[in-house]
C-alpha cells in the first residue's frame, strides 16, 4: 500500500480546508456589508466579489467605512492578532476629546476628575459588552454581518432605524463641528507663527502669563470672549502690514472662513479614498501630545494644593458642582459602541474579545488619565490660577512656542485629512437613506456640505468652545448608542428568554436614567 494515507490526516487536511472556507466566508460577509457603505459607482471602496485579502495581509474596516492594510499582523487566515485588535480600538477611540480633558478635569476638580474617569470608563465599557453581545443574543437569524444599527432595526422597526441614523448623524456633525473649529484655531496659530517668524517679528500677546522659555498663557483672563488677536509688536519695524495682518488673520472673523476654499470642493468628491492614507497621523499626533506633555510637566514642575470644598485664588476645589461637563466630555472620548463590532470581528482568537475589549479601554483611559492630570498638576499655579486651563489646553501655550507649533501643524493635516472622510460617511448614510444613492447628483451632495460647512463656520465664528461642543454631541450621542440602546435591547432578550431578573431590569434602568441625567445636566450647567 505505497500509497496509503492514514484516515486521521485526511481529518486533518479536510479541517484546514474547511477553516480556510470558513475564513473567506466570512471576510467575504464583512467586505459585502461595507460595501453597502458606498455608492455603486465609488468602486474605490468596493470590494469586487473574486477579491479577497493575501494570507500575509488584512484590510482593517476603520468607522469611516474605508479599508486600509495591516502587513505581517494575521496568522496567515486574515485574522488579526490580539495586541493588533487592542490598537485598532484604542486608535480608534482616541480623538480630539484628549485636548479637553485637562479642562474637563478643571470644571469637576482635580479628585472627582480622577474618580469620573475612572467611573465612566467602566460604564461605557459594560455597555460596550452589551453591544458586543446584542447581536448574538438574536436566535434563528444570520447576524454575522450586522452591525449595532441593524440590532437596534430589528428590536425597535423603523423607530430604531431612524433614531440610530439620527444619534449617529449628531455624533459625525458634531465631530465635524469640532474639527471646523479646531483647525481654524490651529491654521491660526501656524499662520501667525510663520508671519512672525519671516518678518523676524517679536510678539508678546497681551495676556497673563508666565515667564521663561516655558512659557503658559491665560487666554481668557483678557477677557470674557474667547481670545483674539490680542498682541502688540515689540520690535521695531513695520507696524502698519502687522496691523494689517492682524486685520487679515483673525481667529474668528477672517480665519474659519479661509477652509472653505480648501474642504468643501474636497466634501464633493465622489471618492475620499485617498486621505485614508493618512489615518496613521492620528496615531502620530497621540503619541507626539503625550511626549509634549511630558516635557512641559518636566520642565514647569508639579503646582497642586488641595481644597476640598472652597475655592482660592489659584487653586479650584477637588469636588465641584461643574462634574457634569466631564461627563459630556468623556460620553464621546470613550464613544466607540456604533462600530465595536467591526473591529472585533477580525480577532483571531473570538474568545478573547472582552479581554481585548477591556485592556482597549484601559489604554484608553489611562491616555487621557495621563494627559489630563499631568496638564493640571504641572499647570503653573501661582502666579496663574488653575481656572486658566482653556478647552483645548495648547491654546495655554503662545503661537510661537516650538512645540506646540509642531503639535498643531501635526494635528491641522491630520484633521483636513480625516475631514472628507467625516464628509463621506455622512453623505452616505443620510443620501442612501432618503435617496437610495449617496450621490443623487451634484446638487444635493453641495446641499449637504454647504449645510454642514456652514455649521462649522458658525460655530467657530460665533461659539468657538470645543468642550462645550464635545460635551453636547458627547451627551446626546451617548444616551442612544451607550446608554440606552444597550440596556434596552440586553433587557428585551433576556425577557424574551424568560431570563429577566429584577436586578438586572433595575441595574440597567439607572443606566439608561444616568444617560439622561447626563444629558439633561449639560443645559442646566
Amino acid at each position: 500500500r505505497p500509497f496509503h494515507v492514514e484516515p486521521t490526516n485526511i481529518v486533518s487536511v479536510n479541517d484546514d480546508m474547511q477553516r480556510v472556507t470558513d475564513e473567506a466566508s466570512a471576510m467575504n460577509k464583512r467586505i459585502h456589508y461595507y460595501s453597502r457603505l458606498a455608492s455603486p459607482a465609488d468602486r474605490a471602496l468596493i470590494a469586487p466579489d473574486h477579491v479577497l485579502p493575501a494570507p500575509d495581509e488584512i484590510y482593517v474596516y476603520s468607522p469611516l467605512g474605508t479599508a486600509f492594510k495591516v502587513y505581517s499582523c494575521t496568522d496567515g487566515y486574515g485574522k488579526n492578532s490580539s495586541i493588533v485588535t487592542i490598537f485598532m480600538i484604542w486608535n480608534t477611540m482616541m480623538g480630539t476629546s484628549i485636548l479637553s480633558i485637562p479642562w474637563g478635569i478643571k470644571q469637576a476638580g482635580f479628585t472627582s476628575g480622577i474618580i469620573l474617569i475612572l467611573l465612566m470608563g467602566i460604564l461605557t465599557l459594560y455597555c460596550c459588552y452589551r453591544v458586543v453581545k446584542s447581536r448574538k443574543m438574536i436566535p434563528l437569524i444570520d447576524t454575522s454581518n450586522w452591525e449595532f444599527p441593524d440590532v437596534c432595526k430589528y428590536y425597535f422597526g423603523s423607530f430604531g432605524q431612524w433614531t440610530s441614523l439620527l444619534f449617529s448623524m449628531v455624533s459625525l456633525v458634531g465631530a465635524m463641528v469640532v474639527y471646523w473649529v479646531l483647525m481654524s484655531n490651529f491654521l491660526f496659530n501656524t499662520g501667525k507663527f510663520i508671519y512672525n517668524f519671516v518678518h523676524d517679528i517679536n510678539v508678546t500677546d497681551i495676556v497673563p502669563g508666565t515667564n521663561g522659555s516655558n512659557k503658559v498663557i491665560c487666554p481668557g483672563a483678557a477677557s470674557s470672549h474667547p481670545p483674539q488677536n490680542s498682541s502688540v509688536m515689540l520690535s521695531s519695524g513695520n507696524n502698519t502690514g502687522f496691523e494689517h495682518f492682524e486685520e487679515w488673520w483673525n481667529k474668528s472673523q477672517t480665519v474659519p472662513f479661509y477652509l472653505i476654499a480648501v474642504l468643501l470642493p474636497l466634501l464633493n468628491l465622489k471618492s475620499p479614498s485617498f486621505f485614508a492614507k493618512f489615518n496613521v497621523l492620528g496615531t502620530v499626533s497621540v503619541v507626539y501630545l503625550v511626549f509634549l506633555v511630558t516635557v512641559k510637566a518636566a520642565h514647569l514642575g508639579i503646582h497642586l494644593e488641595y481644597n476640598w470644598f472652597t475655592e482660592s485664588d489659584f487653586f479650584v476645589p477637588e469636588f465641584r458642582i461643574l462634574f457634569p461637563q466631564l461627563t459630556g466630555v468623556l460620553t464621546l472620548a470613550f464613544f466607540i459602541h456604533n462600530c465595536v463590532i467591526t473591529l472585533l470581528q477580525s480577532n483571531r482568537n473570538q474568545e478573547n474579545n472582552v479581554r481585548d475589549l477591556s485592556i482597549a479601554y484601559f489604554l484608553v483611559g489611562l491616555t487621557y488619565l495621563y494627559v489630563g492630570v499631568i496638564i493640571f498638576a504641572s499647570f503653573p499655579s501661582p502666579p496663574l490660577s488653575k481656572e486658566c486651563i482653556e478647552q483645548n489646553f495648547l491654546d495655554n501655550f503662545p503661537s510661537d512656542d516650538i512645540m506646540s507649533f509642531v503639535a498643531r501643524i501635526f494635528l491641522l493635516f491630520q484633521m483636513m485629512t480625516v475631514y472628507p472622510l467625516l464628509g463621506y460617511l455622512a453623505r452616505v448614510q443620510l443620501l442612501k437613506q432618503f435617496f437610495g444613492n449617496a450621490y443623487p447628483s451634484i446638487f444635493h451632495v453641495l446641499v449637504l456640505n454647504v449645510a454642514i460647512v456652514g455649521a462649522g463656520v458658525a460655530m467657530a465664528r460665533f461659539y468657538p468652545n470645543i468642550g462645550g461642543i464635545i460635551r453636547y454631541s458627547g451627551a446626546t450621542c451617548g444616551l442612544a448608542f451607550v446608554f440606552v440602546y444597550p440596556s434596552l435591547i440586553y433587557v428585551i432578550s433576556l425577557h424574551r428568554a424568560g431570563q429577566l431578573t429584577w436586578p438586572a431590569l433595575i441595574i440597567h434602568i439607572f443606566i439608561i436614567l444616568l444617560g439622561l441625567a447626563n444629558l439633561i445636566a449639560q443645559f442646566l450647567l
